[in-house]
């Protein structure tokens, strides 16, 4: 008999206790539980470049912290708009981030007649990753040895051509500065990556490329393409021989290139916040931070309210430089 009752009583009590289980499993707040399912990190560029290395490398190490997968998308086009849409129209539950660029962050709003989305609007920022100069390369027959005798050439030659990743990416408005600064007759040639517009570098079939440092560096290190000078308004500690365009004869000149992370617009602050942290133990962790930096980018970390305030700043930088360029996506 006694038997009996507790087999009775059994069935009753398992459902007791996954009641109990299920109101405090539903009693946690979304950060407690967050992430408890796969992240996808959205890159807008092709691979090799300075956008998809941080993006795997955040996707390599939030899955080691939270035991979940972290998925990399590569999603070029457009000069990212079509990547970074993606993420504009995501739920807001923080599983779908954006490694977001100067470009698709702050230069395009400006560049494109129509744009798919709303920077700031349509994204919740997360953390501003690294910053990187662009590197002005040109291949090894051009005739020059510094950026003042490519200048000059460019005045008496004519008609340069200068590659991008594509329109509205740093790369490309570094050329159109340029072009604004020394008068020179530029074609803008864009492709959809660095892993395009590089072949045609090498080859000649372009005169030159404001790029990435990540992704030019080797190259000029390995004597595949000649550096005349660096973006930032300082030396780069990666590549502290090659000067700056301003050293070089372009007072003033400067043209940073940025990434982000962010998220879909109306994530819960606590979510984001868990991500900012975590994110930021992982750029200023030793070895993250000198691989990074050995490869030009400079590892930043910051809290989302700071990349929202920068980039409300650059978007009013890049809309002047747009602006005084005439440029057009094409």
């Amino acid at each position: 008999m006694i038997t009996r009752f507790f087999s009775r009583l059994a069935p009753v009590a398992a459902a007791t206790l996954l009641a109990f289980a299920s109101n405090a499993a539903s009693a946690q707040s979304p950060a407690q539980t967050y992430p408890n399912k796969p992240i996808h990190i959205i890159v807008t560029f092709t691979p090799g470049g300075a956008p998809d290395i941080l993006g795997r490398m955040l996707a390599d190490r939030l899955s080691a912290a939270w035991g979940q997968p972290v998925v990399v998308d590569n999603k070029p086009g457009a000069g990212g708009n079509i990547g970074a849409d993606v993420v504009a129209k995501a739920p807001p539950d923080g599983y779908n981030l954006v490694v977001g660029t100067v470009g698709t962050h702050a230069i395009n709003g400006a560049l494109y007649q129509k744009m798919p989305y709303d920077m700031i609007k349509d994204f919740t920022p997360v953390s501003l990753l690294a910053t990187t100069p662009n590197m002005l390369v040109v291949h090894n027959n051009v005739p020059v040895k510094n950026l003042k005798e490519f200048i000059e050439l460019g005045k008496k030659e004519g008609k340069m051509t200068f590659a991008s990743s594509g329109s509205g990416t740093s790369i490309h408005v570094s050329g159109e500065l340029f072009k604004t600064q020394t008068g020179i007759d530029m074609q803008h040639v864009p492709y959809k990556g660095r892993a395009s517009a590089i072949p045609d570098l090498l080859g000649g079939r372009v005169t030159m490329m404001f790029d990435n440092m990540p992704s030019s560096l080797p190259l000029v290190r390995e004597g595949k393409l000649k550096a005349l000078g660096v973006t930032s308004a300082k030396r780069s500690p990666a590549a502290p021989d090659i000067p700056t365009i301003a050293e070089g004869g372009l007072p003033g000149f400067e043209a940073v290139s940025w990434f982000a992370l962010f998220a879909a617009p109306g994530v819960p602050k606590p979510i984001v916040d868990k991500l900012q942290a975590e994110v930021s133990k992982i750029l200023k962790s030793p070895d993250a931070s000198k691989r990074l930096l050995d490869i030009g980018l400079e590892p930043i970390g910051s809290t989302s309210e700071e990349l929202a305030a920068y980039q409300r700043s650059e978007i009013a930088k890049w809309s002047k430089v747009v602006k005084d360029s005439g440029a057009k996506a094409e």
